[in-house]
């Protein structure tokens, strides 16, 4: 029975998970090495809480009691009473062993260990704890409080326990589960991040300008949104980083990460949270870069 749930990393992801966790009762520690990260993630709770406040989907009291759920901190000591960490930290799966071996000496004999990773073997990160059998995948999506799916991965040695147990969490949490294989991207970004990949293939071969394409797909394949103007969403690092592990993991030229994709993220241009990417968002309105 999962009572207390520990949260890794304060971003957009993070944040994400703690809101939906203490709105639907549960006390959340959410950590980061950051204070300013953790000050940001707290006010973009509340900011977001606020608005459904005023859609009607949530009282004034349920933010409120939700906002009191979550605490922070800075010490993996904080987890010492968790009874299920989630990891949510940049999709770097050396970044990610590194946290685990610095979590798991505070975490009690029968906490679950989960990693939101979005591509990343959870067999081989479930090894790198004292834990594998109560390691699992639980691959939310971007904006967590919005989308409706949780991707859970065993791993290998995952026990069927914590399969259920973290089954249980995420329709406790108001989403869908699906059970995906542990291979590379598992189901939603080994479709989702070749399609983008082709889209800036097109555009870097000159058959449509960034403009072109996004409209083209969205008016032609009915998407509500783009797939470049999506990269942006997601992050080109992200973008990137997956379909590097793609390609590493199935040794399959079709994955090859797109020269244009490489060239705007050695740029910096990572998209929306940098400013720029396959837009410029510094204005007003979003303005193509090609």
């Amino acid at each position: 029975m999962i009572g207390r749930i520990g949260i890794i990393g304060a971003g957009q992801m993070g944040s994400g998970i703690a809101q939906v966790a203490a709105l639907a009762g549960y006390p959340v520690r959410l950590l980061d090495a950051s204070e300013p990260a953790l000050a940001k993630a707290l006010e973009t709770v509340d900011r977001n809480m606020q608005r459904m406040v005023a859609r009607g989907k949530v009282t004034e009291e349920d933010r409120g009691s939700a906002l009191r759920r979550i605490s922070t901190s800075r010490e993996m000591a904080a987890f010492g009473d968790c009874d299920v960490v989630i990891e949510a930290a940049t999709e770097n799966e050396q970044v990610k062993k590194e946290i685990f071996k610095a979590l798991v000496p505070h975490l009690g004999a029968n906490a679950l260990v989960a990693s939101n990773t979005s591509s990343i073997s959870i067999t081989r990160l479930a090894a790198s704890t004292d834990r594998p059998g109560r390691f699992i995948g639980m691959h939310f999506m971007n904006p967590v409080p919005v989308m409706q799916l949780v991707e859970i991965i065993r791993g290998i040695a995952t026990e069927e326990a914590t399969y259920q147990a973290i089954r249980e969490l995420a329709v406790k949490l108001g989403k869908t589960p699906v059970a995906a294989e542990d291979f590379p991207a598992f189901i939603v970004n080994r479709i989702l991040l070749p399609m983008i990949n082709e889209a800036v293939y097109t555009l870097y071969e000159g058959v449509g300008s960034v403009e072109a394409i996004d409209v083209a797909m969205k008016l032609g394949a009915n998407h509500p949104m783009g797939p470049l103007e999506l990269a942006d969403f997601i992050g080109l690092d992200t973008c990137l980083a997956v379909m590097q592990v793609l390609y590493d993991g199935l040794a399959d030229s079709k994955y090859r990460p797109c020269p244009l994709l490489v060239k705007y993220v050695e740029a910096g241009w990572l998209g929306r949270k940098a400013g720029r990417g396959f837009y410029d968002y510094r204005g007003e309105k979003p303005v193509p870069t090609r």
